[in-house]
């Protein structure tokens, strides 16, 4: 990314898992200097610990998140490397914090420790603001509603879950722009902004808009982004791979129509039966990858190979 506008901002971040690192990716994406700072025995459980113990591909969620990042790693009970912990913190612009109350004690980075008359964020990421149990992605998911759009229709008795943490990554998402945000404000009054974003409420605000109260109230599970329509839909290939279909305006429905010679009287939204779905899946499935890439490489139409 060549655009950089936060290349004087130092952050310090002492998060972990996903969406505090995120929320320091972006930021570092955007220019900053972003310092993670790690105790060297309890490291980011995506690296050493539980997450990366049972499954290894946490270990590259780690570096991903992680990289163009400075990692500082330390002993939090030594004595001098508390010393040059809370140095790097009370210098910073910013800090993603995301360790508990006894370990800023004793680093002497608490909400008093850091109240400071210069421009300064100090930003937590929580679970929940009223909820006093725990929770991952999924239990956010749940318990915001969005999740009954991905159970919707499902007979079995179990179903595996979407592979993208996307409340998680949303949240991550917000806590950057919440910084961002609470820096304006703290440059504004020249001191230390302390700010709490929460999960649960997160994933309300920014993904229950896409499934509005009215819509839950009728019992509407299905729309265009989740396969009501067979212009918008994915369709598997004759060599068991998948393309993904999304010819929503009428120029590109009838370029694809033309292309794949499908005939039928009925328009791209129909769906009082399967007919056209499986119109279009046969025609998909006479063909390769290799083929299907062939016939539309000149072609504009948004039909894409899933890779």
């Amino acid at each position: 990314m060549s655009f950089k506008p936060l290349t004087d901002l130092k952050i310090i971040d002492f998060s972990h898992r996903l969406p505090g690192p995120l929320c320091g990716k972006i930021l570092s994406d955007l220019g900053a200097t972003v310092i993670k700072i790690e105790d060297h025995i309890f490291q980011d459980p995506f690296l050493s610990g539980l997450f990366a113990q049972f499954d290894p591909s946490f270990i590259s969620w780690y570096e991903n998140l992680n990289a163009g990042k400075n990692i500082l790693r330390f002993d939090f009970n030594s004595p001098e490397d508390q010393k040059i912990i809370h140095e790097l913190v009370v210098s910073a612009d910013a800090v993603i914090m995301g360790l508990p109350p006894k370990t800023r004690e004793k680093l002497k980075i608490t909400d008093h420790d850091l109240s400071l008359k210069k421009p300064m964020v100090v930003i937590e990421l929580l679970a929940s603001a009223h909820e006093k149990k725990s929770m991952h992605d999924l239990n956010a998911l749940a318990m915001t509603g969005l999740l009954s759009l991905f159970v919707a229709g499902q007979k079995d008795k179990i179903v595996d879950p979407p592979f993208l943490p996307i409340a998680g990554i949303s949240f991550g998402h917000k806590a950057a722009t919440d910084l961002l945000a609470a820096f304006i404000q703290a440059t504004k009054k020249n001191q230390t902004q302390f700010v709490k974003t929460y999960l649960d409420q997160v994933t309300k605000e920014i993904l229950g808009i896409f499934w509005p109260e009215s819509d839950r109230q009728q019992g509407r599970t299905k729309f265009l982004h989740n396969g009501i329509y067979p212009c918008y839909s994915l369709y598997q290939t004759r060599d068991l791979k998948y393309v993904a279909l999304a010819a929503v305006e009428e120029k590109f429905w009838n370029r694809f129509c033309e292309v794949f010679k499908i005939k039928s009287s009925h328009d791209r939204f129909y769906n009082k039966d399967q007919s056209l779905f499986e119109l279009i899946s046969n025609e998909i499935h006479k063909r390769t990858t290799s083929e299907i890439e062939s016939l539309i490489k000149d072609e504009d139409l948004c039909l894409s190979i899933i890779k």
